[in-house]
């Protein structure tokens, strides 16, 4: 399957306040946006930020939430960058790699991963498979 472009909609229910971490915060550049989202620059995709206007009157609990993963050359000094911001970071190192887990305003949860060793993983699978 081939496609002419990857992306990631993240519908939140705080979105002013996601449209600010995400551009203010995490410094994402935004592609295009309207009244109800935003398309924010990822890596070689998009993430696309929209208001959640079917979920606004259910429990939290029922809502879908996702993990946003970004690989990065340098785990700790973004998330001492975010730290410096007054954002909680959950900084991990593991022997398959470094990751910093965080949450934007609407309780999505976001991590920093770093490439180097997510590369070695896809050219061990590669081998392997």
């Amino acid at each position: 399957m081939n496609f002419d472009r990857t992306g990631i909609i993240l519908y939140v229910l705080k979105y002013d306040e996601c449209i600010d971490f995400y551009k203010n915060t995490l410094e994402l550049k935004v592609h295009f946006f309207t009244d109800m989202l935003t398309c924010f620059e990822f890596g070689n995709s998009y993430l696309m930020v929209e208001v959640d206007d079917e979920m606004q009157h259910e429990p939290n609990g029922k809502r879908i939430r996702t993990c946003l993963r970004m690989n990065v050359p340098n785990v700790k000094m973004l998330a001492d960058k975010l730290t410096a911001k007054n954002i909680d970071v959950n900084y991990q190192e593991h022997s398959w790699g470094i990751i910093a887990k965080f949450f934007d305003p609407d309780g999505n949860l976001c991590a920093f991963k770093d490439n180097k060793t997510f590369e070695k993983q896809l050219i061990k699978f590669i081998f392997v498979s």
